[in-house]
């Protein structure tokens, strides 16, 4: 490459400045001084003295500077500031500094200062032999044909050498051999070789010739650069394809298979590749029926059977065959082939069907045509008489028609898609030849759902039990249903039946109409409310749509969410503390008084057990844990105390059990002062019982209705049902002094009790239901098995 342009401009500029400090003072450049260097000149390497060699006077050089200001690319040379010695400052590439094979020249401008003067010096960069020649590819390849004439000429790829003069490209030399030789041309960007055929090639000798071609610079050591020739040689199509008979006969039977090859032909070239490669064709000229039979192997010369050969139509087939190379141009031979025909019975009868439902309504009645069909068989006389039946166990049957071998397919029986939904109708002709031959027909026919079947619920009533407390918006329980149809038949959505609503409980409960989630709106409350029923209608997506329902009992369980109430002793403040006077004298066992309790919670939730939390003296006092009495264990002596307290603890038996206080204050008297109070206490506690009495009529009221309510509304559910599932609450007789539950129910052959602090003998606890329901073996059972809840 060339000094650039921006170099030649600022090189320009700086000499234009100091040309004109030069003309200020008065100074003239000296004359042009030259050197010439080899490329391969290392840096630091020295190119001459430029103050001797243009003559400065050297004594007084210590107090001048040399510089160079122009002409180098990207400070190719440098001089020494001091005593004016120019060096190569960077490595040299004569290639990359100047273009051509002309001379390479450097023009620098030396500035020298005191006295103020500026000269030229030229380097001239002398190419060494530092490039070998090189081509464009590795390989070059020519196809020529084996009747190419000698003299013809193919250019080869040329080679390059960024050298220069006598270091470029001086010759190319070729392997030797006898059919090429190498010839070169001068042209404009150097020497062009050519390949020159001087002998002509013949492909059945050599059909492959590899060459070597070797560009040789003139440098000194030589270098080279080498490209693979390889020259194909082409075959010419001279030979034609040749049979080994001019006429074949063969002879086939009426029954061949279709596809069957029934000769082979054999034609031979002895041109090679595409000239030697042979295709057969059927004659041009032949009768259409001959192409319909008959198909030829382009490639294999196999001579097929292509159609049904039918004697009885033709009994001799006469097939003209080409046989073509693939040379430029083609050249093409023939030959006849004749087929004689052989008649036997092979043709075996064919079932059309020319009507067919595919898919047939299961609700089609008996005698519903589904398909037609007609029998064909190309034989004559008894071979094309035929015998038509159904041979596998279906519900359809075959009926004649007026018309020979027309039949049609109808419904034998009623159809039922849900216990089989496909039949394969499998049809069998048999003619009447010797040997007779026989086909099969197999008529898919899928049976199509009709909405025939109800939404079926695997078991009704249902009955879910329900711990009271519940979350309100949750799932509680869910139901289910099937249906036997498919598809849109048997899509099935739920709702809930609304009208006469129970106790309108049926308002709080909601269900899901996808899924069947039965959700309730509310919490339930066992106290409240202990057992409602609903109905859940299942209805399908089929047209008309078909519909069950199924009743829902759901029983509350209990929880234990109430605390006991203490109904006696009861402060007019409403505490629960009472004072109690007895007298001295009395003996062991004496009735003290009767700590009373109410809890709202039934069976064990509601089961209520006392115990002496804090007495004064233990000695004197036993509390009953089940009836509340306390009594005195023994006489009252001198030295005890005359008022006792005792804290009666009141809790009831569930998992969590709750608990009430109650605290008695027992006053010991002399016998006197005691009858003397009893009198004016009778008149005051007649208040006092006439008001506990009172609250205790009014909690045994509610508790009685509530129970009545629940008796009336399970008696009502069981008359709706069957004998085989029955349910009544009983309400039972408290024990002695406290409030509690006792309810019984019965369903199906199983009774079961939900008890109060007393449970009958025989009862079993059931696991899971907070130890408030029982399940009791049923008298009439002799297994005495249990239903748990």
């Amino acid at each position: 490459m060339g000094i650039d342009t921006k170099t030649r401009t600022m090189g320009f500029y700086c000499f234009a400045f100091y040309s004109s400090l030069l003309l200020m003072f008065g100074t003239q450049a000296s004359a042009q001084t030259r050197y010439s260097i080899p490329e391969e000149l290392k840096e630091g390497s020295v190119v001459g003295n430029v103050a001797k060699d243009l003559g400065l006077d050297t004594t007084s050089l210590t107090d001048r500077r040399f510089r160079v200001v122009s002409g180098s690319k990207d400070a190719i040379f440098e001089v020494n500031h001091n005593n004016g010695v120019l060096y190569v400052h960077r490595h040299i590439d004569r290639e990359e500094l100047c273009e051509g094979t002309g001379a390479c020249l450097m023009e620098l401008k030396i500035l020298v200062e005191n006295p103020l003067e500026i000269h030229y010096v030229v380097v001239e960069i002398i190419d060494v032999n530092d490039h070998a020649p090189s081509f464009p590819e590795k390989e070059q390849i020519f196809e020529i044909a084996e009747h190419t004439l000698p003299g013809k000429r193919f250019k080869l790829h040329a080679a390059s050498d960024p050298d220069a003069g006598i270091n470029s490209i001086r010759t190319y030399t070729l392997t030797s051999n006898e059919h090429f030789e190498v010839n070169i041309r001068q042209g404009d960007s150097g020497k062009i070789p050519f390949l020159v055929l001087k002998k002509s090639l013949d492909r059945e000798q050599k059909d492959k010739h590899t060459l070597l071609l070797t560009a040789i610079d003139g440098g000194k050591p030589q270098k080279s650069g080498t490209l693979n020739v390889t020259i194909i040689v082409l075959d010419s199509n001279d030979n034609r394809p040749m049979f080994s008979q001019e006429i074949y006969q063969i002879e086939i039977q009426e029954n061949v298979k279709i596809g069957t090859s029934i000769f082979k032909m054999n034609a031979s070239d002895p041109d090679e590749g595409i000239n030697g490669e042979v295709e057969y064709t059927l004659g041009k000229t032949l009768i259409q029926k001959v192409y319909e039979l008959f198909e030829m192997d382009k490639i294999t010369g196999d001579i097929r059977v292509n159609g049904v050969v039918d004697y009885e139509e033709k009994d001799l087939y006469e097939l003209d065959i080409e046989a073509s190379d693939k040379g430029t141009p083609p050249l093409t031979g023939e030959c006849r082939v004749i087929i004689k025909i052989k008649d036997i019975n092979d043709n075996p009868p064919e079932i059309e069907v020319t009507s067919l439902s595919n898919t047939v309504p299961e609700d089609s009645k008996p005698g519903t045509v589904i398909s037609l069909l007609s029998l064909i068989d190309r034989d004559s006389g008894v071979n094309g008489k035929n015998i038509l039946h159904i041979s596998n166990d279906v519900p359809f049957e075959l009926k004649p028609s007026y018309k020979e071998n027309i039949y049609s397919i109808a419904t034998k029986d009623v159809l039922d898609r849900e216990q089989v939904s496909h039949y394969d109708i499998i049809i069998k002709a048999t003619d009447c030849g010797d040997p007779p031959l026989s086909t099969f027909k197999t008529l898919s026919i899928q049976i199509s759902d009709v909405n025939d079947n109800s939404p079926h619920f695997e078991q009704n009533p249902l009955q879910f039990y329900l711990v009271e407390n519940n979350v309100a918006g949750a799932s509680i329980f869910s139901v289910s249903a099937t249906d036997e149809d498919i598809n849109e038949n048997a899509a099935i959505s739920y709702h809930i039946v609304r009208e006469g609503s129970q106790n309108g409980m049926i308002s709080f409960i909601n269900v899901n109409s996808e899924n069947g989630h039965i959700t309730a709106l509310k919490s339930f409350d066992f106290e409240t409310v202990k057992t409602f029923q609903f109905q859940v209608v299942a209805t399908d997506s089929g047209t008309p749509s078909l519909s069950s329902n199924v009743t829902v009992n759901v029983f509350i369980l209990d929880q234990n969410d109430n605390a006991p109430v203490i109904l006696y002793p009861v402060s007019s403040n409403g505490s629960a503390e009472g004072v109690e006077e007895i007298p001295r004298n009395v003996n062991a066992a004496h009735l003290v008084t009767k700590v009373r309790a109410y809890d709202a919670d039934i069976g064990y939730n509601g089961w209520l057990l006392f115990s002496l939390q804090e007495v004064t003296e233990h000695s004197l006092f036993a509390l009953d844990r089940y009836t509340g009495q306390i009594r005195t264990l023994r006489s009252f002596t001198e030295t005890d105390e005359a008022e006792q307290k005792l804290v009666i603890l009141v809790k009831d038996n569930g998992n969590v059990s709750l608990s009430a206080t109650a605290t008695v204050i027992v006053k010991v008297v002399e016998p006197k002062e005691a009858f003397a109070a009893s009198d004016v206490k009778s008149a005051t506690n007649d208040d006092e019982e006439s008001n506990v009495t009172f609250y205790l009529m009014i909690t045994l009221a509610s508790v009685s209705a509530l129970f009545l309510i629940s008796i009336i509304v399970l008696i009502a559910m069981q008359c709706s049902k069957s004998t085989d599932y029955t349910s009544k609450y009983l309400q039972e007789t408290n024990y002695d002094g406290t409030l509690c539950h006792s309810i019984q129910y019965r369903s199906g052959e199983k009774r079961y009790m939900l008890v109060g602090p007393r449970m009958s003998i025989g009862s079993t606890i059931v696991p899971g239901s907070h130890a408030n329901t029982l399940v009791l073996p049923d008298r009439r059972m002799a297994s005495g098995e249990v239903r748990p809840v």
